[in-house]
């Protein structure tokens, strides 16, 4: 049986983001490059990825549940910073877009990039997010929450997020972050390849079990 692991990266694409707007695209096409030596690393495993940048003005799939050898880089023209956060609504946004895709010996992994706090959503409210994030966790679904200029791992916590990474702000900062972010992403495709010679109940509860593991961003 096939088995896949879906790379969701919600991005924030806020006005507030323009400061570190190429570091930005700059790392997410490393973190593309990551999930591509993964593949070659795991051939048992399928990559696939859709990326959500998220704005007051739209919340658009770029890359929309696409294998990982056909996805290219983002381009300069990809990325453009503006409006404000709906933080909450890119988040279900993100979630329903490959839901339905999602099969029960399929593994996931969604990252969320913000440098801001919801301040937009209309869809979507912290209540109706910790639900849903908290009913995928229960079905093995990874999330991890990655912010500058807040708190992260107490924003994180509101919404049921155990895994969270403070960053700064800055070129330097970015990228030291995008290099945490490849790390933990690295280990985490390695524990979804020892779930693939499990039978799918086993597989499952180990899904489960890294979903709920608290300092995921500590390995």
């Amino acid at each position: 049986m096939e088995t896949k692991v879906f790379n969701l990266i919600i991005l924030d694409e806020s006005g507030s983001m323009s400061c570190i707007e190429r570091q930005a695209l700059s790392g997410l096409n490393e973190t593309l490059q990551t999930i591509r030596s993964a593949q070659k690393k795991h051939p048992e495993l399928k990559q696939i990825v859709s990326i959500l940048p998220f704005n007051t003005d739209h919340l658009h799939l770029l890359r929309d549940r696409v294998a990982i050898t056909e996805v290219d880089d983002l381009k300069t023209t990809e990325y453009n910073p503006l409006g404000g956060t709906p933080l909450y609504d890119a988040i279900g946004i993100g979630v329903g877009s490959i839901r339905a895709s999602v099969g029960e010996n399929d593994s996931v992994l969604v990252t969320i990039i913000t440098d801001g706090c919801e301040n937009s959503s209309r869809e979507y409210n912290s209540r109706s997010i910790s639900k849903l994030i908290e009913s995928l966790k229960q079905q093995g679904w990874m999330f991890t929450y990655i912010g500058a200029n807040q708190d992260a791992e107490e924003v994180a916590s509101q919404i049921c997020i155990d895994n969270a990474l403070n960053f700064d702000q800055s070129e330097e900062g970015t990228k030291v972050m995008f290099s945490v972010e490849a790390a933990c992403r690295d280990s985490f495709m390695d524990a979804m390849a020892d779930c693939a010679s499990l039978n799918i109940e086993e597989a499952k509860a180990r899904r489960v079990e890294i979903a709920h593991q608290k300092k995921f961003f500590d390995r």
